[in-house]
């Protein structure tokens, strides 16, 4: 089994849910495979990027998205069909990001750029309405980020777990990758 982890806003595969994830993964799962690309900064990249890696990999591979990661992630599920665990995803981020325009760092890559109008653009481009993909949001109630209201109205009918007092780190994680390779694993 495969599994795509996309990274949120500012992130990397060095983030530290990133390297739990893979931490956990060797030494309870070691038949499974973590991909964490280094996605770009910029929407229409980093999407082409995660799609690129998904489409080499098995048709049983799945998704693990965490904030702008789990927006990418839902677009991806849908057009491909595949099953997504999203991290206090991002619903809006055209709109949440709005306030990021202009010169960014990226604390975790050491990579300088600018976020502009095109990039908000890319995101809109991407809105997706969870249809085809099979979803399980993990949602941290004292999200400080990102209103986990919005992305649980808007997986409404899929499978949520919210952690109540958790942030957008969601610091209980790790307690959610059992119940989900098990989840994973179930066929569609």
């Amino acid at each position: 089994m495969h599994i795509i982890y996309l990274h949120g806003f500012n992130s990397g595969p060095q983030s530290l849910k990133a390297q739990e994830t893979a931490r956990w993964l060797q030494q309870h799962a070691p038949d499974i495979t973590l991909h964490c690309p280094r996605l770009s900064p910029h929407p229409a990249q980093a999407i082409q990027q995660a799609e690129q890696l998904l489409l080499t990999l098995p048709a049983d591979s799945w998704l693990i998205g965490s904030s702008l990661g789990g927006y990418y992630a839902t677009w991806l599920a849908e057009k491909h069909g595949r099953k997504a665990a999203l991290i206090n995803p991002a619903v809006t981020p055209h709109l949440d990001l709005q306030r990021h325009l202009g010169a960014q760092h990226n604390p975790y890559t050491g990579e300088s750029y600018t976020l502009g109008d095109a990039d908000m653009q890319a995101l809109l481009a991407m809105q997706a309405t969870p249809r085809h993909g099979q979803y399980w949001l993990l949602l941290g109630s004292a999200d400080e980020v990102l209103d986990w209201r919005q992305a649980a109205r808007h997986f409404g009918r899929h499978h949520q777990t919210i952690f109540n007092g958790d942030d957008h780190r969601l610091k209980r994680w790790l307690e959610c990758l059992p119940p989900l390779l098990n989840w994973a694993k179930q066929p569609d």
